[in-house]
């Protein structure tokens, strides 16, 4: 006969063990819920403290755009060529800032370091890769062709290069004017409009071309994308000595001896690049010794995040010169350290 008293034992500890088990499945699920919330809670909390930085990043940012923009404005007002040697044209050393990023200027310890640097670049001082299409037709300008097949040589690159990015241009040009029955068909109809590349703006996206991202850098210091409606001239005073040979269709040593002889005195008219160049014939070399558009780029650096805004402008001439923003562009990343700078 089966002992009671064991029976009731063993259900007692059965329903402990079951009352044991289910308290350990509640204090799980509220720590997995608490959790949760925590970590719901911190998420909040440090997206809403990315935003307010990235806000007064632009903001401070925006002030590289204001101090351009003055610069311009009155060297317009000053007349006369652009070159190297004037005011705009020296870059703003990386100043400290983290001052003014706290409300409370008592309060700066807990600010992050941050530090702000900018400079003007003359984009006319590089080939306008635009220069390549013909705007009335859209086709291939021949003679701007062979200065770019010039330029690609100096820059270690091959000229045949230079048919790839033209033949990119012309499509994607093309593509955007398809309203254009002519143009339209010299694409190749609507299968060709759908094929087409879009229409670079930056030097970046010469990879829609067809570019490999090596080759964008090598191309970077010698070319520009201006959304001008005629062909765009370089300014003689401002660019390198391989856009100058390529344009001229000389040596780059020949160049050389240009930038030197602007160094000491820059050219105030075309009048004396003629003298200076000899018997090279300017009558249908693009060049000038003033300039329309300038790239304004300003640089934040909080602790290890850089922060990066560039801005293209063109700037009309006269007392009332007026600087009108076509293009911009941010870049964000995390600056490595440098070992040779001392941990920066």
């Amino acid at each position: 006969m089966r002992d009671l008293r064991f029976d009731r034992r063993s259900q007692r500890h059965t329903q402990r063990g079951a009352a044991l088990l289910t308290a350990m499945v509640i204090v799980t699920l509220v720590t997995t819920i608490a959790a949760s919330m925590v970590w719901q809670q911190w998420r909040s909390v440090q997206v809403e403290s990315a935003e307010r930085a990235l806000v007064q990043s632009q903001w401070i940012l925006r002030g590289a755009l204001d101090y351009g923009r003055l610069f311009l404005r009155e060297d317009s007002r000053n007349g006369g060529s652009d070159h190297l040697g004037e005011q705009w044209a020296v870059g703003l050393a990386e100043s400290r800032i983290s001052s003014f990023l706290a409300a409370d200027r008592e309060n700066t310890d807990d600010a992050p370091e941050g530090f702000l640097s900018g400079q003007i670049v003359d984009a006319s001082s590089r080939y306008n890769l635009y220069n390549l299409i013909d705007r009335q037709t859209g086709d291939i300008d021949p003679k701007q062709l062979l200065v770019f097949k010039r330029l690609c040589e100096f820059a270690a690159l091959s000229p045949a290069l230079a048919d790839t990015v033209a033949q990119g241009l012309r499509k994607a040009m093309l593509a955007i004017a398809y309203q254009d029955a002519d143009k339209l068909e010299k694409l190749g109809g609507e299968e060709g409009r759908r094929a087409a590349p879009l229409v670079p703006q930056t030097i970046d996206q010469l990879v829609w071309l067809g570019l490999d991202a090596g080759t964008v850098e090598r191309l970077r210091p010698y070319v520009t994308l201006l959304p001008a409606d005629t062909l765009t001239p370089i300014n003689v005073n401002t660019a390198s000595r391989e856009v100058i040979a390529a344009v001229l269709g000389t040596d780059v040593g020949r160049a050389d001896r240009l930038v030197q002889v602007r160094q000491r005195n820059p050219f105030k008219d075309i009048g004396a690049v003629k003298d200076a160049v000899g018997n090279i014939d300017l009558g249908e070399v693009a060049l000038a010794t003033t300039s329309n558009y300038f790239e304004i780029q300003g640089r934040l650096r909080l602790e290890d995040r850089v922060l990066a805004q560039r801005y293209l402008v063109e700037r009309s001439s006269g007392n009332e010169a007026s600087v009108t923003v076509l293009f911009e562009n941010q870049v964000a990343g995390v600056e490595l350290a440098d070992p040779d700078a001392g941990g920066r």
